[in-house]
């Protein structure tokens, strides 16, 4: 006892105290691997550059259907290791000393206020971006998370944020480690950024959200609306930088050799094939899990960043054009699936000036389908994905989440049907957004008519009338992880087996027809009027 005491006696306080911090985010341990296997034996600390070579996002010729990438683009990503460690890990003589790479962790992943990482975050962003040479317009009055910023950012600036956030994120999921430069597949953003840009520009910025032009937008976006924007919409786009952070960080606890951050031969066809034609695509994946936080955020990541495209596959259980349009075939896809479902609509409607208008909405459920002919539901969500990103959490006020609803198996008189059809939100018969039976229309209402979700438009002009659209594709993907999908094969097969069951006849029980009730049946119809005497 007096041993230990004399020991912690010997350690400074302020020591003890970034310790009991790191600690409390279960990364002690990991950061005192990463210091043994970092730190120069001869001076006790971590040579500078050697942390910054294990920052660096060693990527190259990054590619992208969405539009052009700026040139600037990949001094960015270059510069982004180096950036982080001058700006959170203080060097001292000989290096970073155990001290300060605990307490530069602490600054980077904390438990902290959203608005301070979003601070942390935009500090980093502005400060890569003056050292790779481009010209940044926010200012910082101090060098603390809780500071105020003053400044704008332009369409191409938030574009230029969320890849770098992407490819941290992408560093952190590939779990490829090499120094080899790898290729990075950049998603389509274009949806966020002009959510960005409706919800933060200044005036009147004359944005046409369907021709998504968003590279030469010269549309100011103020700091201080855009850091709103952000913790409303986006909230867990910070996250990406911290996850980045702590996993470089475990990845030098486990490795000898000073590593980069980079995708392999094999994560680039994984992340190429992702940019396929579904509706859920990486760039629409990763804007709802931004939106996430915990298991339904992870899950979904694994459509943005597939390691293995069967896994994908597996967490798609409906898609029209592959499994047949409608109620019955929507039904025997999803039927046992008990956990949150990510519901996705295309469809196309027509503007005042009959000019066509593609669309993309989406719902998501914490729980699987049930054929009742009410609401329920425990919580969900509403987006609005293409051409511009918006979600629409619960409100709280009501609970009208889900409305599913097959047609009775018998034929039992109603004087007022229920619809037949899936719905969100509204009320029976008024629902924000109604599929009719056939999947070949969906029905949008304002959002007066709903309580249960925030109020928005779901595509751009909704206007306040109920608009009639033309479905061009749905699809369900469970978010339940493996367990769930187990749950529901299991039932599938015993439901199989009920209904081969149903379908055998037992042969034996037709072995003696004299003595069947069908034969005495059909003696008493063909002469009912002759004398039978019972035998005894």
């Amino acid at each position: 006892m007096g041993a230990s005491s004399s020991s912690e006696q010997s350690v400074p306080i302020e020591q003890r105290e970034a310790e009991t911090l790191a600690a409390s985010t279960g990364a002690l341990s990991t950061l005192q691997k990463c210091f043994s296997n970092l730190a120069d034996p001869q001076s006790g600390a971590i040579p500078i550059d050697s942390l910054q070579q294990c920052f660096r996002l060693s990527y190259e010729n990054p590619v992208t259907g969405a539009f052009e990438i700026p040139d600037s683009f990949p001094a960015v990503l270059d510069q982004l290791g180096s950036c982080v460690v001058d700006l959170f890990f203080v060097s001292e003589k000989g290096g970073v000393s155990w001290i300060e790479l605990v307490r530069g962790y602490n600054r980077c992943c904390a438990r902290k206020p959203l608005s301070m990482c979003v601070t942390a975050l935009l500090r980093v962003f502005t400060v890569t971006l003056k050292k790779a040479g481009l010209n940044c317009n926010l200012e910082f009055e101090t060098g603390d998370d809780d500071c105020k910023i003053s400044g704008w950012l332009m369409p191409v600036d938030v574009v230029m944020l969320l890849w770098m956030c992407w490819g941290m994120s992408w560093c952190c999921r590939s779990r490829e480690f090499s120094k080899e430069k790898g290729s990075l597949c950049l998603p389509d953003v274009k949806h966020i950024v002009l959510s960005a840009v409706e919800s933060c520009g200044e005036g009147d910025s004359g944005l046409n959200v369907w021709e998504r032009e968003v590279s030469g937008l010269e549309v100011r976006l103020p700091v201080g609306k855009f850091v709103s924007w952000v913790m409303k919409t986006v909230p867990s786009v910070p996250g990406c930088f911290t996850e980045f952070v702590y996993a470089v960080l475990k990845h030098s606890a486990t490795e000898e050799a000073r590593p980069e951050c980079s995708t392999s031969s094999a994560a680039d066809s994984s992340s190429t094939g992702a940019c396929s034609s579904d509706l859920l695509s990486p760039g629409i994946a990763w804007a709802i899990s931004i939106t996430l936080t915990g298991p339904l955020s992870e899950e979904i990541s694994r459509a943005c960043f597939p390691t293995d495209a069967n896994a994908i596959n597996n967490d798609l259980l409906y898609r029209s054009h592959l499994h047949g349009r409608g109620l019955n075939r929507f039904w025997s896809n999803v039927q046992g699936y008990q956990g949150p479902l990510l519901v996705l609509i295309s469809a196309t409607s027509e503007d005042g000036s009959a000019n066509k208008r593609n669309w993309i909405i989406g719902a998501l459920t914490h729980q699987g389908f049930e054929n009742r002919d009410l609401f329920y539901g425990s919580s969900g969500s509403l987006y609005a994905l293409s051409p511009v990103f918006h979600m629409y959490p619960p409100t709280g006020k009501e609970r009208n989440y889900v409305y599913s609803h097959l047609h009775p198996t018998g034929k039992v008189y109603e004087a007022k049907p229920k619809p037949v059809g899936i719905g969100f939100g509204g009320s029976i018969g008024n629902e924000r957004i109604y599929v009719d039976e056939d999947f070949s229309k969906v029905t949008i209402r304002h959002h007066a008519a709903d309580k249960t979700y925030q109020s928005g438009s779901l595509f751009p002009d909704q206007g306040f009338l109920p608009v009639e659209a033309l479905i061009t594709e749905v699809e369900i993907w469970g978010l339940g992880g493996r367990g769930a999908k187990e749950v529901q094969d299991s039932y599938k097969n015993r439901e199989q087996l009920f209904t081969e069951q149903r379908r055998k006849v037992d042969l034996k029980t037709f072995a003696n027809w004299e003595d069947s009730p069908e034969k005495m049946i059909m003696d008493l119809i063909s002469n009912p009027n002759v004398i039978r005497r019972e035998d005894r």
